[in-house]
């Protein structure tokens, strides 16, 4: 399967919910004028890190297995206007300061419990933001790095056919497949939306 395709499928199951997902479809071709700074190898370390607690590995690898911090990196400097660009890289700046007020140390070197504790307490402050949020102001940088954390996971061959159960060609329709508890849901990409 093409990432492409795949981004492209997901944005339209997804109705567009995503920020920059107007994007997927036309090339990613960024607005703005291009006034942020690049993301450092220390970023991409702290963006994985970020993601593996929001999707970590249990029988299934997590989402640091996929490249997150690199699909994150690409996603927010290709496609996202400067904007949300840069409330991302600040964003990351806050976890980390954030981290290290609580923990005393770096997002990347505290406890996984820690690391779990600060992004719950985030979520509620992004939750917030969003719902007193102007539509001119950028996204929560939160909301940001969760939306490409699922996005790249899951329209990566890992997600894809690990993490969810993978038909590459559909049998018949059965609306009444018995579910057990614990079991990965059922996705078919080549599926027309």
């Amino acid at each position: 399967m093409d990432r492409r395709a795949a981004l492209a499928r997901m944005v339209a199951i997804t109705g567009s919910a995503m920020i920059g997902s107007e994007f997927f479809l036309t090339g990613c071709r960024r607005p703005g004028k291009h006034a942020t700074k690049p993301f450092t190898p220390q970023d991409l370390v702290l963006m994985d890190e970020i993601g593996d607690t929001i999707i970590p590995a249990t029988d299934t690898p997590g989402a640091k297995a996929v490249g997150i911090g690199a699909f994150m990196a690409m996603m927010v400097g290709d496609c996202y206007d400067d904007d949300n660009h840069a409330a991302f890289q600040d964003g990351l700046t806050q976890i980390d300061q954030a981290s290290r007020k609580r923990t005393g140390r770096a997002f990347a070197e505290s406890a996984p419990a820690q690391r779990l504790a600060l992004l719950v307490d985030i979520d509620r402050e992004n939750r917030t933001y969003t719902q007193n949020r102007k539509p001119a102001d950028p996204q929560h940088y939160f909301k940001l790095m969760k939306d490409l954390t699922l996005l790249g996971f899951f329209t990566s061959e890992i997600g894809c056919t690990r993490a969810l159960r993978f038909v590459e060609t559909p049998g018949s329709y059965d609306g009444n497949v018995p579910y057990r508890k614990g079991e990965k849901l059922w996705v078919n990409p080549m599926r027309r939306v």
